[in-house]
């Protein structure tokens, strides 16, 4: 694994986690795992039951996760799961194909063998995650995959404004388990933008990137699309 993520718990450069990070990496778990579903009060007595721990730290983990927009917080009025809506998730999908473009074009200008074997490992650990069906191994090698990717663009700041736009897009993955078909399709898919990255072909890098995000915005619409029909 590459580690955390810049803004995500845990980041810290001594690698031990403060109460706060590890509030927030358990709000975090429970947010994308669904048990904290979209619109959820976010009480913080509750909350502080519920991870063993006092209100001060709870409250700071909460902050966190509102800079990945994962958390709403109105002062005197309270927090909140933010809500999952069609609209949101457009405008997800298309800051992320603006933003992840560029970086994996620049990743694939100047790719090396460092670059490929995190990449790579990430990968194997996903597919193989996949297969074992341990979704939150799995969401967090799909992650060190692509950010593997991302880092090797050079640049410091792509890979940090790419971060809270993904935390939010992964709100959207539901927590149904996947077929072994939609597993090997997305092996293909990642394996597709590694070996352009590899070829260093910024233009076949780009395409498989887009190819592969349209895909999985075209199954979470249809799947919100077909929830809303069933509760109208």
């Amino acid at each position: 694994m590459s580690g955390p993520l810049e803004l995500l718990p845990g980041s810290g450069k001594s690698g031990r986690r403060t109460l706060a990070e590890h509030a927030a990496a358990e709000l975090h778990q429970l947010i994308l795992s669904g048990e904290l579903p979209s619109g959820t009060p976010l009480r913080l007595v509750e909350l502080a039951s519920r991870l063993e721990m006092s209100q001060m730290p709870v409250r700071e983990g909460l902050r966190r996760l509102e800079a990945l927009g994962l958390v709403e917080i109105i002062p005197h009025r309270g927090a909140w799961v933010r809500d999952l809506s069609l609209s949101d998730l457009r405008d997800t999908h298309e800051t992320r194909l603006a933003l992840e473009s560029l970086a994996v074009r620049a990743a694939a200008a100047r790719f090396t063998g460092d670059d490929l074997t995190k990449a790579g490992a990430a990968l194997a650990e996903h597919l193989r995650l996949s297969r074992a069906e341990d979704s939150a191994g799995a969401r967090e090698a799909h992650a060190d995959f692509h950010f593997a990717i991302y880092r090797a663009s050079g640049s410091q700041w792509l890979p940090r404004a790419i971060e809270p736009v993904w935390q939010n897009s992964e709100r959207y993955r539901f927590g149904s388990r996947p077929t072994a078909f939609l597993i090997e399709k997305s092996r293909q898919e990642h394996q597709a933008i590694l070996d352009a990255c590899v070829a260093q072909d910024p233009d076949a890098a780009e395409q498989a990137l887009r190819s592969h995000l349209a895909g999985a915005f075209q199954r979470i619409t249809e799947t919100m699309t077909s929830k809303q029909k069933e509760t109208s």
